[in-house]
Formats: C-alpha cells, sequence, structure tokens
C-alpha cells in the first residue's frame, strides 16, 4: 500500500492503492478537523485501507494539535474501536 497523503487543495486525506482511491474528506474549523465522510471502493473492502487511512488522519491531526468531530460514522466508529484516539474528540 502507498503512503497515506494530506491533500489539502481537495481537503481529503488519500491513499492510493493501485487505480483505486481512498479517501476521508473533512473541513478545518480553526482548531479543529472535521471528518464529513470516508470512500473506500469496494475493490479495496476488507483490506486494512479504511483503516489505515483513518489512522493516519487522526496522527496527523495529532501531531498538528487539532480536535476532531467525526461526522463520518466510519471515523467515529474506529475512534470507539481505538481508545487512544478519543483524546482528540472535541
Amino acid at each position: 500500500m502507498d503512503t497515506v497523503r494530506d491533500n489539502k487543495a481537495e481537503a481529503e486525506f488519500e491513499l492510493t492503492v493501485g487505480s483505486k482511491r481512498a479517501v476521508a474528506a473533512y473541513q478545518m474549523e480553526g482548531g479543529t478537523i472535521v471528518f464529513t465522510h470516508t470512500i473506500v471502493p469496494k475493490a479495496l473492502e476488507g483490506r486494512g485501507v479504511g483503516s489505515k487511512l483513518i489512522r493516519a488522519a487522526l496522527d496527523s491531526a495529532r501531531d498538528r494539535g487539532l480536535k476532531v468531530i467525526p461526522q463520518c460514522p466510519f471515523v467515529a466508529a474506529y475512534i470507539e474501536k481505538h481508545p487512544e484516539y478519543r483524546e482528540l474528540l472535541g
């Protein structure tokens, strides 16, 4: 798998695997990042692509000192399963 990239111009974290691209879209609101939706193509489902994408996005938020609002159900579920990210919730 390739590296997760923060495409700030498009306001999304992206991970390309082969010819498919998974994204976690966000909006910046001051010191808060709001994750609005995550898209993982069907061909990539069940391979840990979404988890890798969200883990990198949350690590980036932590490194930047941002609070997180998980409007996206996938991001909310990831944080619920990984309590080490709960302190990021805003």
